[in-house]
């Protein structure tokens, strides 16, 4: 079952049973993000990234999530999960999805998608049922690199303070570094929030903002580049915690905005 919403030139669907994720994203007829039941875009939640062997601490106690992309736990479980439905209209959708087990702690998590004629505006929100626990949530958008075959390739523009130092193991060794030149599979740091610009030069501009701080860039492959604002850096549960509590959930937001070149 999948949800529709359109304004103007702009036509979203939202697949809420496999992982309440983006699969597809329109803007006059063209599409902008890379087909298949494993892209388009998916919430990262309740955690981003890699943890570090699927490893996480709360305190003392030490817990252990499954190793779905071995020898590390990737990206959260809410992208396998079907979420339920609570409001919909022409151009505005909201969704839920409850945290069980492996997840450790009971909660909620609650995703809208509010659709302009130019933009796009995904905000999450992540409770607690009961204690506090640490969390993460963000987006993974895989963007064509090329809208039509054959077509020009997006040129991504940002202006990162840092870059996370990636080990050989994917996970940030804690150091920051000077950003450097891609290929990308890295985190960088933004604490202005994050600001980047992905252009099909003679089609479209989409810039992709977020009070966020921090942000993964993957172009490693050819069909698609990735930039996925989030709550933390990767194995951020373990290096920079962000509690849940009752009084203080975790909330996250991004806009997705075009003008069109042509």
């Amino acid at each position: 079952m999948s949800t529709r919403l359109s304004a103007g030139g702009a036509e979203l669907t939202i697949d809420q049973e496999n992982g309440c994720r983006i699969s597809s994203l329109r803007v006059d007829g063209t599409e902008l993000l890379r087909q298949g039941p494993k892209y388009g875009s998916f919430p990262m939640v309740p955690w981003c990234g890699r943890t570090a062997n699927g490893r996480f601490r709360d305190g003392a106690t030490v817990h252990r999530l499954p190793l779905n992309h071995p020898p590390h736990a990737i990206h959260g479980f809410g992208r396998e999960a079907a979420w339920r439905p609570a409001h919909s209209t022409d151009t505005e959708a909201v969704f839920t999805y409850d945290l069980a087990d492996p997840w450790p702690y009971p909660g909620r998590v609650t995703q809208v998608f509010a659709l302009g004629e130019d933009a796009l505006t995904l905000t999450m929100g992540v409770e607690t049922y009961g204690d506090s626990f640490p969390a993460q949530a963000g987006w993974h958008p895989w963007f064509n690199r090329s809208l039509v075959a054959g077509g020009a390739e997006a040129q991504l523009d940002f202006t990162a303070a840092w870059q996370e130092e990636r080990g050989p193991d994917h996970i940030p060794s804690g150091h920051r570094v000077d950003p450097k030149p891609g290929p990308w599979d890295d985190c960088f740091g933004m604490p202005d929030g994050v600001e980047v610009t992905l252009t099909w030069p003679g089609a479209l501009e989409l810039k992709i903002t977020s009070r966020a701080e921090w942000v993964v860039v993957y172009d490693e492959e050819p069909e698609a580049i990735c930039v996925e604002p989030q709550s933390g850096p990767p194995n951020g549960l373990n290096t920079a915690p962000r509690l849940v509590t009752p009084v203080d959930p975790l909330e996250i937001s991004t806009t997705w905005t075009w003008r069109r070149l042509s």
